[in-house]
């Protein structure tokens, strides 16, 4: 069964983390994960930069050792890098120690301020220390696009139907994720009803 939204467990949990942005203007937050590729990133930029939106590239450091460039790319074009691990390490099978030192291990190249967790599996332990570095952002909204059995298609009716005031949206920045078939016409669309895409503080 395919979640859209994070598990109510996640929040209680979790509960100093960013899931949402509060608040009642009709604002989202376009981020994407794992990252930069040299295929999918050109693209997605040109389309944010044709659209005028911003977003957050939660990346990898050992692809962003690989592509200093598209990180330099990304961040003069206006948008911020997050962190999200050295490697893409399931926290719930990764040693404590070991996952926060993957973390750590991608501040340089990625960031020291914001971290989303790969797959949003953390165990309380890891996220206890790790939410005392950086601001941790999961998302309001997962559409799937990684998922080639799911559709673009299936992808962009649950953006669509789902955004709400203040959603994160979790998208991805790789050659599997269909994104790119839609994400243009996402933001006309959601723009043209009355919302606007920002930048998270910080």
């Amino acid at each position: 069964m395919r979640l859209f939204r994070p598990h109510l467990l996640s929040f209680l949990c979790y509960h100093e983390a960013f899931f949402r942005i509060k608040t009642s203007r009709k604002v989202l937050f376009l981020t994407f994960d794992d990252g930069p590729d040299p295929e999918s990133t050109p693209v997605i930029l040109d389309i944010l930069d044709k659209m005028h939106v911003k977003a957050v590239f939660f990346c990898n450091g050992n692809v962003a050792e690989m592509y200093p460039e598209l990180i330099e790319k990304i961040r003069q074009r206006g948008h911020m890098t997050g962190n999200h691990g050295y490697y893409h390490l399931n926290g719930w099978k990764t040693a404590y120690k070991d996952y926060l030192h993957n973390t750590e291990k991608a501040d340089a190249t990625t960031s020291d301020k914001l971290f989303r967790p790969p797959y949003g599996k953390i165990t309380y332990r890891q996220y206890r220390d790790l939410k005392k570095r950086y601001k941790i952002i999961f998302w309001d909204l997962m559409a799937y696009d990684f998922d080639r059995s799911f559709g673009p298609d299936r992808s962009a009716e649950v953006l669509k139907k789902k955004i709400r005031p203040g959603s994160i949206i979790v998208l991805h920045d790789s050659p599997r994720s269909n994104c790119r078939c839609y994400l243009e016409e996402f933001i006309r669309d959601s723009v043209n009803r009355g919302y606007i895409f920002n930048l998270p503080d910080g």
